[in-house]
């Protein structure tokens, strides 16, 4: 679980810096292809050739093209569509995704980790609720196809990589591969090149965000799917919610409930504790 709890603050400082340095500035499809890129130029080196199986290949492509590249697809064209507190609203049924889709490949029903799920949900939109108005329809399809896309690529990799003796860092290559080639397509389909960052510290954010924030932190959070259960993966996935909070308040003093951060954040953790109680019952 540290490596879920280690990309979590890793991720709550990604949030800001997008924010405050690309978003608005510089074209979302360029910033999705270099921090791909760079991501997957950081495991290029550990790839190896001769000892990875081409089917397990492919099947990393294939989670790296949903869990990613599909994800940024959905997610990027959403904010056409609706507000950033409405986007962010609708994010808090990944878990959900996580447990429905993970029981439907193991043929069964797991209580314990639906009913974790649901109170993480109900902890992140105690966080983030802020009412929601307009034709935000379409937005929200389109944000629960990135939710979609996250959950099923993290439910993909746990089950295809948990048992395998192979070392992980040899192989995530593949994973960012398979997302590159969404990145490429989208990119030269939608991708605006006037949007391109014209600040030395734009792409110092960039260079960050693609080497650490992509490239170590996606492969730490896949790594860490395989070692926890499915019920602490998804309550996991709503806990970026108020680190991200409280780094943003931390650091760049944006406006925030305090009280609700602390009461979500309080329903979050108690799932963790009745997920816990209901896998041992």
């Amino acid at each position: 679980m540290q490596y879920l709890i280690s990309v979590t603050l890793l991720w709550a400082f990604s949030f800001s810096l997008i924010g405050v340095y690309l978003a608005g500035q510089v074209d979302a499809w360029f910033s999705v292809l270099v921090r791909i890129t760079l991501a997957t130029c950081v495991f290029l080196p550990f790839l190896k050739l001769s000892v990875i199986p081409k089917k397990l290949a492919a099947k990393l492509m294939l989670v790296g093209a949903i869990q990613l590249g599909a994800m940024y697809g959905f997610y990027y064209h959403s904010f056409l569509f609706l507000s950033v507190p409405e986007v962010l609203l609708f994010t808090v049924m990944t878990p959900l995704y996580i447990t429905l889709f993970n029981d439907l490949l193991a043929k069964r029903f797991h209580i314990g980790f639906l009913v974790a799920a649901l109170i993480a949900v109900i902890g992140a939109i105690a966080i983030r609720y802020e009412g929601v108005d307009g034709q935000f329809l379409i937005g929200m399809l389109l944000v629960q196809g990135a939710n979609i896309c996250f959950a099923t690529g993290q439910v993909m990799y746990k089950r295809l990589m948990q048992d395998k003796e192979i070392p992980q860092q040899s192989v995530f290559a593949w994973f960012f591969i398979g997302a590159l080639a969404v990145a490429v397509s989208c990119f030269a389909a939608f991708g605006d090149v006037t949007g391109l960052p014209t600040t030395a510290v734009q792409w110092s954010v960039l260079i960050y965000l693609g080497v650490i924030a992509s490239g170590l932190g996606y492969f730490a959070w896949n790594k860490g799917t395989t070692v926890v259960d499915v019920g602490v993966l998804a309550v996991m996935n709503n806990m970026l919610i108020p680190a991200g909070i409280l780094v943003n308040v931390a650091i760049w003093n944006r406006d925030a409930d305090i009280m609700r951060l602390a009461i979500g954040g309080a329903i979050i953790m108690s799932a963790l504790w009745v997920n816990k109680r209901l896998s041992n019952a």
